[in-house]
């Protein structure tokens, strides 16, 4: 179960007009070391655990194993996790032979948008839309677990 993505910046809210679904969805971490990461999310009325490993040096793979439980164990689960909580409505666009999920963050990381496309393999192309920012993947600094503990609000920009 290897997780092959790519992440952006987002550069206007074009991608709205073309999205096929949002979500609301609230996650925070049992554990954030750099080898290992497991979070607790609520997508809508749905939970999820999720374990997700290191990245490769380029930051476009992981190992990533994840199983559905119920809301109440979710809701559960989330008072256990450690200070820093996400929220963001994702929003699923279809571009191509591919489907990106933009989240915009709320919260403490508001006015943060990242899209994500999940690929097959490393080099494989996609078409990329016009509200595609700079590429940011392998950039610690925009994964969900670090931004839980350093908010984009309280960077420097």
């Amino acid at each position: 179960m290897i997780e092959i993505e790519r992440k952006f910046l987002v550069i206007s809210n074009a991608f709205k007009a073309e999205a096929t679904s949002q979500t609301k969805i609230k996650q925070g971490f049992l554990n954030t070391h750099p080898e290992r990461t497991v979070r607790v999310r609520l997508k809508g009325e749905q939970g999820f655990l999720t374990v997700k490993g290191k990245s490769t040096s380029d930051g476009t793979s992981r190992f990533e194993w994840e199983t559905q439980v119920s809301k109440t164990e979710a809701e559960n689960l989330l008072k256990l996790c450690e200070k820093g909580m996400i929220d963001k409505t994702r929003y699923e666009v279809l571009v191509g032979n591919h489907t990106f999920e933009i989240d915009v963050f709320s919260g403490e990381n508001a006015g943060l948008i990242i899209a994500e496309v999940e690929l097959n393999h490393v080099t494989e192309v996609f078409k990329k839309p016009l509200w595609l920012g700079d590429e940011v993947t392998g950039q610690s600094q925009y994964y969900n677990s670090q931004l839980s503990k350093r908010p984009y609000n309280t960077w420097n920009k």
